[in-house]
């Protein structure tokens, strides 16, 4: 590739690779933590079943049952389904290298030998417990991984599952001693004794002979398990993810200042919810966030190519150190080959961003006809564009724009991490670009024709928002470039907005000294294309049919032909990845950092914010927002 990307002098980039490989593609199937992990899983769900199933007591599988941790004399059922849960609560860390999972387990397995001995007198369940307790003491050092950040929100998660996990294993456990009961009760009442003994209260259904006292204390057990399970989650120290200080910040922008014309999502690592690691000489930067114990980083690293390889390094020992699923989501081409070359992972491309490069784009020719008998026909209506820097707004209208953005969002949610800000009008912003249009009921065009640069807000006029209608946001690609941020617009409005904002940006361009524009990302855009095309085998026919299915709900069509109507130049971008086994999780946790997955509150139930500015315009518009909400 032309101007590649220098090697560290005295590394060798294959010894690195597959150092890497082995550090981070995860414990190898014969390794103690995956042979602990699953030993755990398995003494868990015989447990569960010893506790559950009265026949599996009495079977073949009763002496094996019996010398499991968790089997304790008359406790056995309720102490089976508790050990049972925790032992496969316990896997999922122990798999991870978590330390605390291994400070559960060294406390754990010896309770219950002890128990075991005490109780049953059973050297076998001595010496099960022992076994399972020698490689943890002696691979100590593999457990070595740090708290994932934590909040509230685990609690409450915790809650709801191990809460469902308890009613359905209760309904479970009713059930499997049906031959014991007096009567024949409906599904209503064995839920509702479930939930009665949940609670430690007896429910409506009568049980013949102990198993009154089998099934009650199971329930207990069950319902205690979620109790402090849940109190233990919302009481324990909290570790918040980590969020851009303002050092790092300032750090960040010195690197953007003089590296920021490389890559077009480099202004987006600004994100004050992203964490920030700096290469040892502190020339590069790798940004991200960790979504479910993957360690999330967008786009390509910040700062000296030559010093990327540092700050690379420093990612992967602090996924190391956490033991998070290290992936990148949509660096360019240079930057999958620089991840790939000195970590050794894996790297597929994900799809295409849509550049348009400002000197040869024009409204001429009969590929750009729809769009330009939209973009006239829309001004004819009366629609007027103003395309400025954010410096050069006013506080009042950087408000209004941000309270029409915030209330024309179509999800409960800002969606967006890798090619998003997630802010406007920011202090420290100045130099992003928003372009927005307005109707103006009456008055005499500009006489620009269609854009306007400068400022120009006109107070007196009908609406929530003013003349207010939609609005774009850029941030800087560069001194020379912008990157669009955020579409929004007045639902009331006509169709068009945005291609009308996107032409009034791209002819206010060079007054405003930017000469390229980055447009929205068009995922699997090659398959989409190709697969369109006369002489497409049915393999590409069937894929470009999956991805228009799956458009119904993620826009993978639509971005693609929105963005093909600008005649841009298309750049690949990549996602990288340690194996093939880790896309499912890493895809659902980009779902959730961009904002199609949330567990933020609806938006009913969240406070509105109150309007900082109190002149008599603001309130007006805010009242009335208010009561347009309300009606509808």
């Amino acid at each position: 590739m032309s101007g590649g990307v220098p090697v560290r002098s005295g590394r060798n980039p294959l010894s690195a690779a597959q150092r890497a490989r082995d550090l981070l593609r995860g414990p190898r199937p014969e390794a103690v933590p995956a042979l602990v992990a699953r030993a755990c899983t398995l003494v868990g769900l015989v447990d569960i079943a010893a506790g559950v199933f009265p026949r599996f007591r009495h079977s073949r599988m009763h002496a094996l049952a019996e010398v499991l941790p968790g089997a304790l004399g008359p406790f056995a059922a309720a102490m089976s389904l508790s050990a049972g849960v925790l032992l496969l609560l316990l896997a999922h860390g122990l798999r991870r290298r978590k330390r605390r999972a291994w400070r559960a387990a060294v406390v754990l397995l010896p309770a219950g030998a002890i128990a075991q001995f005490t109780y049953r007198h059973s050297i076998v369940g001595v010496l099960i417990s022992l076994a399972l307790l020698v490689p943890l003491l002696r691979h100590r050092d593999e457990f070595r991984a740090l708290p994932d950040p934590t909040s509230r929100w685990r609690a409450l998660a915790n809650f709801m599952l191990m809460g469902t996990g308890s009613i359905l294993l209760g309904l479970l456990v009713v059930s499997a001693h049906a031959q014991h009961m007096v009567g024949d009760p409906s599904l209503a009442d064995r839920l509702e004794h479930v939930i009665y003994g949940l609670f430690g209260f007896e429910g409506p259904i009568v049980y013949a002979g102990n198993t009154s006292w089998t099934v009650a204390y199971s329930l207990g057990a069950l319902g205690l398990l979620t109790a402090i399970t849940t109190i233990y989650l919302a009481f324990r120290p909290e570790h918040p993810s980590a969020r851009l200080t303002s050092d790092d910040e300032s750090r960040l922008r010195a690197l953007l200042t003089r590296h920021g014309g490389r890559d077009s999502l480099g202004h987006f690592a600004l994100r004050r919810d992203k964490a920030v690691v700096f290469s040892p000489s502190g020339k590069a930067a790798v940004t991200y966030r960790v979504v479910a114990g993957v360690m999330l980083a967008s786009g390509d690293p910040i700062g000296d190519v030559e010093a990327w390889p540092g700050a690379i390094e420093r990612f992967m020992d602090e996924a190391k150190a956490h033991s998070w699923t290290p992936a990148v989501m949509g660096c360019s081409e240079t930057g999958a080959e620089v991840w790939t070359r000195e970590t050794g992972l894996d790297a597929l491309e994900l799809g295409d961003e849509a550049v348009v490069d400002v000197a040869d784009f024009s409204l001429a020719g009969r590929a750009m006809r729809n769009v330009r008998q939209m973009v006239k026909r829309i001004e004819r209506l009366g629609y007027e564009t103003r395309v400025r820097r954010v410096r050069d707004l006013g506080e009042a209208e950087l408000d209004r724009i941000r309270r029409a953005a915030e209330d024309w969002r179509g999800t409960d949610t800002e969606r967006g991490f890798s090619m998003a800000l997630g802010r406007i009008g920011d202090p420290d912003d100045g130099d992003c670009l928003i372009a927005t249009a307005h109707k103006i009921e009456g008055a005499a065009r500009s006489a620009s024709g269609r854009a306007v640069v400068g400022d120009g807000w006109a107070d007196e006029t009908p609406g929530p928002y003013g003349d207010l209608k939609a609005v774009l946001h850029f941030v800087p690609w560069g001194p020379d470039g912008a990157s669009l941020d955020l579409m929004r617009r007045d639902r009331s409005a006509d169709p068009g907005m945005n291609e009308l904002l996107i032409v009034a940006a791209l002819e206010a361009a060079p007054r405003l000294g930017v000469q390229r524009v980055s447009l929205n990302f068009a995922m699997f855009r090659a398959a989409l294309a190709r697969g369109e095309k006369i002489g497409a085998g049915p393999v590409l026919r069937a894929w470009r049919g999956l991805l228009v299915f799956l458009s119904r709900w993620f826009q993978i069509e639509s971005l693609y032909k929105f963005n093909a109507k600008f005649r841009p130049r298309w750049e690949p971008r990549f996602v990288v990845y340690a194996t093939s086994r880790d896309l499912p999780r890493i895809g659902l946790a980009a779902m959730q950092a961009e904002g199609f997955v949330s567990l933020a509150l609806p938006r009913v139930l969240r406070r509105r914010p109150r309007p900082p500015a109190p002149c008599v315009h603001a309130v007006r518009d805010h009242d009335l927002n208010e009561r347009t909400a309300q009606t509808a």
